[in-house]
């Protein structure tokens, strides 16, 4: 049975990422999404290297012998997702990009029930449709009807390019043998080094202003250092199908921040917050043991 810390870690990761969609909706017009990205990961990589020393000390020339590995995790989940993903908030309404984000956990745990043989527990499957519909709720305020009548941009198109990465990212980062905040670390470093001559070749102008930098250096650290580590922690303890579930609190801390904003919570947001919360509790609550039979 998983420690209540991973579960905590899982927690604190999708509130992290939230904040960032939120602000990096707010930044769309004052900076791209590659400049975005790579800045990102410049302020991220010092950071993800002094925890990774600290906390497990590692050997590096052996983490080093996985680069390749780090190499594609990078290209997929540090800067292919976060292009998409920032491609997406600059082109679509945010019904759109959720809705098609709330289909990660569902694609992470079927691809991992296929490829890695994660077995779904019969709890495990009725979790992701509860948490599935209670994010649907959500997104819809109700209707759900308009999940077959929403036309997609191409902001839904980016966005969709964004949970596929992820999954993958997802998936492949179970089958690397370096600790999880070391693979981190390394990864972001590739991520900065690939991006930045990208970046600064690109000459398109930042127009941001103070709080606008404060944003971006909210990014650099909270979902980039801390959610990043957080989740690769939770998905080498137990599994890409079981930390994947707890992608559907992202809409609730969402709806939460849209309060903390001045925007009210309505009785639908509040059922479906209370459908995803129980459908991660079905998904992460442990499998019961068969009691053994007794001889008469």
């Amino acid at each position: 049975m998983a420690s209540w810390r991973v579960y905590l870690f899982l927690v604190l990761a999708n509130l992290f990422w939230s904040g960032n969609y939120v602000v990096g909706h707010l930044l769309a017009d004052g900076i791209s999404p590659l400049q975005l990205t790579a800045i990102r990961w410049a302020i991220a990589a010092p950071l993800l290297i002094t925890l990774a020393i600290l906390i497990e000390k590692p050997y590096w020339r052996n983490a080093l012998r996985e680069w390749p590995m780090h190499l594609v995790q990078a290209g997929l989940g540090l800067i292919a997702f976060c292009l998409f993903s920032y491609e997406a908030l600059a082109h679509t309404t945010a019904l759109n990009a959720a809705l098609v984000g709330a289909t990660n956990p569902v694609l992470i745990a079927v691809v991992a029930a296929l490829i890695v043989r994660e077995r779904l527990r019969g709890s495990s499957i009725l979790g992701l449709a509860t948490s599935l519909l209670g994010v649907l709720l959500i997104l819809t305020q109700g209707r759900l009807l308009e999940v077959f009548t929403t036309e997609y941009n191409v902001g839904g198109l980016y966005m969709l390019g964004a949970v596929a990465v992820w999954t993958a990212y997802t998936i492949l980062g179970r089958t690397l043998k370096t600790a999880p905040v070391t693979s981190a670390a390394i990864q972001s470093v590739f991520a900065a080094v690939i991006l930045a001559p990208i970046a600064l070749g690109s000459g398109a102008p930042i127009t941001l202003d103070t709080a606008g930098w404060w944003g971006v250096l909210y990014i650099g650290i909270f979902p980039s250092v801390l959610s990043l580590m957080l989740w690769n922690i939770s998905v080498k303890k137990i599994g890409a199908a079981r930390a994947g579930i707890y992608l559907n609190l992202m809409p609730v801390f969402t709806a939460l921040m849209a309060l903390a904003l001045g925007t009210p919570i309505t009785l639908i947001q509040l059922v479906g917050g209370a459908l995803v919360i129980t459908g991660v509790w079905l998904t992460s609550r442990p499998a019961r043991k068969a009691v053994p039979l007794q001889a008469a």
